[in-house]
């Protein structure tokens, strides 16, 4: 088990190294810096395709180049990803496609798990609401990543009120429970201790990240239907992999992460 593991570090070493003169072709090629990127999703056709959800950005969550706040890091995080997941698995991902979709797409429930980012501005309707109840009583799993607490460099708007309101509407009376390395979302794959997840490298953000989750009828003993990093941006890592401009441990340790919470989310 342990060569087993060693080698799959390997693998994940030489492809974070070797994504960075690719992701810039895909950052640009894209039209990365305008407000709304290019989409191009491709039909379900049984493989595993990496869902990132769009919705309408709050006021204040809009970044350089008018970006919304939704595609932080898209495309280039999850093509990433999904090139370790089919080096390291037998999943076999698209690996240049990644769709996006709203919440009250139909869509969605073709696929088991969900993106969501920046949460802080993300904006619900009735209908998307709905629909994201549905698809996690369903059996859908939601990621939810590159979450700011409030304040953050100055922006006093985002923070965690507006996705706990969000979430509410979602699933009323919906509790976050504290996540700690015992679960099995932590050991579905690589093996995360707790001295790892409790010192938890950050890209960017200050302080330590928190992960909380979201159980099946606020029940700790049943499925973890939901994963939040807060105060963290765990798919920086993976968008930056091989440009040098953060540690290649601290990078594979954000693919490890990944890689168990896809692992979780299809196997339960």
């Amino acid at each position: 088990m342990v060569a087993v593991t060693r080698v799959c570090m390997a693998v994940v070493v030489a492809l974070s190294i070797a994504a960075a003169a690719l992701a810039q072709r895909r950052f640009e090629d894209l039209g990365y810096w305008g407000r709304s990127p290019a989409i191009h999703n491709v039909p379900y056709d049984g493989r595993f395709t990496f869902v990132r959800i769009q919705y309408e950005t709050a006021p204040g969550g809009y970044w350089a180049g008018g970006r919304p706040s939704w595609v932080h890091g898209y495309p280039i995080a999850e093509e990433n990803l999904m090139r370790i997941m089919n080096d390291i698995s037998y999943l076999g991902p698209h690996t240049d496609d990644v769709n996006v979709l709203t919440l009250d797409d139909p869509e969605l429930f073709k696929y088991p798990i969900a993106y969501i980012i920046e949460v802080g501005w993300w904006t619900l309707s009735e209908t998307e609401a709905a629909a994201l109840r549905t698809y996690i009583q369903k059996g859908g799993f939601v990621i939810v990543d590159d979450f700011k607490m409030l304040g953050w460099r100055g922006n006093e708007t985002g923070g965690w009120e507006p996705f706990a309101a969000n979430m509410q509407r979602v699933l009323p009376g919906v509790r976050f429970f504290e996540m700690d390395a015992s679960h099995p979302i932590f050991h579905s794959f690589f093996e995360i201790g707790a001295q790892i997840l409790e010192n938890f490298p950050q890209a960017y953000n200050s302080g330590r990240p928190i992960f909380r989750g979201v159980f099946e009828d606020n029940d700790p003993r049943k499925r973890l239907v939901m994963i939040v990093n807060y105060n963290t941006d765990i798919s920086q890592y993976w968008e930056w992999s091989g440009r040098g401009l953060r540690p290649v441990d601290d990078t594979n340790e954000a693919y490890k992460l990944a890689v168990n919470y896809l692992m979780y989310g299809m196997t339960h």
